[in-house]
């Protein structure tokens, strides 16, 4: 795990040729983008967190059966302070940096005023994101760096301030089927208490971004404290011990209309529960049915501090026994209810589901979903079923360790799945790429990026038939490739 997890990553600027075993799908045509965290210590300094760790981008060019690899640094701000100084300069999340003692006073004084207000750092490790025709390295924070997807330099950051009235924003957006894009931010300055910005940027922007409403958001009990995130500095803590779960409080569910914008009356609301990754959300016969990967706490951060994955397997397993596990979960919340609907029944008209909800007597609705798959993460759909209704969804399956060593394919239908799995191998996160003309809806391959434990086999891009989860091929990489979070497929233009 050590070597998984706290090593180095390295860059492979310049492409290189895959050796391909097997067949590659011939209209396989395109690029796909790889994000995480590949930088781990700066000179004698480390962080503390695994998801502090500064951006190695990684690229895999599929063309007329042959593959190819291309990794570079995201050359942010943080990077080049951090490098410059030969030392972890600039605070993530989970490692608060101080002043060097070696400065002057007034060096460290002005340091001291600057994080009075946290000012967070453009490190993008998470997800590639586009907007418009433009890419962008991506976190939870409001600077984006953009990047040229072909050669995987820098061309320069933004502030998603200076375009919409956001403090931090998603790091996994959604498109719509013309290829628009919506996100979700919040506003945590000003007057008032926080509030949700939820925006749309056009397919054809490029850019620019349009506030617009759309999309649906789930509001839970692990929170950001803001009395604490803005004393941080001071007491001696990172900003990752700002976010609190409390397990008393309520989830809520918050139902907007994509087309008016305004939010649906009723209230729903659900027991206490954290969520990182969406699957899919669609109506049916007058329901909205949207699918989560929850967990009963907030564990799962803590897990990923670096003195915890620097244990040996065992210990690691001991210690984190009790962690939950990634649940998913399917909440159905109907729309033809008001104030005369029955108390104390559910009101789920839906077959073959258990989930329920059911209105109390002050009119809200308590909704309890269906457990769809225990231990899988980092989901992915055939994204032309995005907000439609559909049956497949894929992951990676956690048995023993934060990093997953299993692909699956789940069918929401029959309740069924297939694995795919090779010993002391770690697949990424797969990424379902629909055929040409595809009707069926696992019509298509499944990417993954995987990376080995055992010295004599190179890293490889594993390239799955989504039908029947067979392997098509496997591409070696001569090179480094680190673990990795999230990325996005683009289509070759020819």
């Amino acid at each position: 795990m050590q070597r998984l997890f706290t090593e180095n990553g390295k860059e492979t600027p310049e492409q290189v040729r895959a050796q391909v075993t097997g067949g590659v799908p011939s209209w396989l045509q395109g690029t796909l983008l790889r994000n995480g965290p590949g930088v781990f210590s700066v000179g004698e300094s480390r962080y503390n967190h695994w998801f502090d760790g500064m951006s190695l981008i990684h690229s895999f060019t599929f063309k007329d059966g042959e593959v190819f690899y291309r990794s570079k640094f995201l050359k942010s701000q943080t990077y080049k302070r951090n490098v410059q100084a030969d030392r972890i300069v600039v605070s993530e999340f989970g490692t608060m940096v101080y002043p060097d003692p070696c400065k002057n006073i007034f060096s460290r004084a002005l340091t001291h005023l600057c994080n009075i207000v946290p000012d967070f750092t453009d490190n993008n490790l998470i997800n590639i994101v586009r907007y418009g025709q433009d890419y962008y390295a991506s976190s939870e924070i409001n600077y984006l760096n953009q990047i040229d997807p072909l050669t995987l330099e820098t061309i320069g950051r933004i502030n998603y301030r200076n375009h919409i009235a956001i403090n931090l924003a998603t790091a996994h957006p959604h498109y719509d089927h013309d290829g628009s894009t919506y996100n979700m931010g919040t506003a945590i300055l000003g007057l008032g208490p926080p509030k949700y910005v939820i925006f749309k940027v056009p397919a054809d922007a490029s850019g620019s971004a349009q506030k617009t409403p759309a999309l649906q958001k789930v509001q839970q009990p692990f929170k950001l404290d803001l009395v604490k995130l803005a004393t941080a500095y001071f007491r001696g803590m990172n900003w990752g011990n700002c976010l609190k779960f409390d397990k008393d409080d309520s989830t809520w569910f918050h139902l907007i209309n994509r087309r008016t914008g305004k939010r649906v009356s009723s209230q729903f609301y659900g027991a206490a529960l954290v969520v990182f990754h969406h699957i899919n959300a669609y109506e049916e016969d007058g329901h909205v049915l949207f699918d989560l990967i929850t967990y009963k706490d907030s564990n799962l951060y803590d897990m990923f501090y670096m003195d915890n994955l620097r244990k040996n397997t065992s210990s690691f397993l001991e210690s984190n026994a009790s962690s939950s596990p990634p649940v998913c979960q399917r909440f159905i919340l109907p729309l033809n209810v008001n104030k005369d609907s029955p108390k104390g029944v559910n009101l789920v008209t839906l077959a073959n589901t258990t989930a329920k909800a059911i209105m109390k007597d002050d009119g809200a609705i308590y909704c309890e979903p269906d457990v769809l798959f225990e231990g899988l993460e980092l989901p992915n759909i055939n994204y032309k079923f995005n907000a439609k209704k559909y049956r497949y969804f894929y992951g990676s399956r956690v048995d023993w360790s934060p990093q997953p060593n299993k692909i699956i394919k789940f069918d929401t239908l029959t309740r069924t799945h297939v694995e795919w799995q090779l010993d002391k191998c770690y697949p990424s996160e797969p990424v379902f790429v629909a055929s040409p003309g595809a009707v069926d809806e696992d019509d298509g391959v499944i990417l993954s990026s995987v990376i080995s434990l055992d010295s004599n086999m190179s890293p490889f891009m594993l390239v799955l038939n989504a039908k029947t989860f067979q392997e098509l091929a496997r591409a070696a990489i001569p090179a480094s490739v680190h673990l990795d979070l999230h990325g996005l497929y683009i289509p070759s233009a020819n």
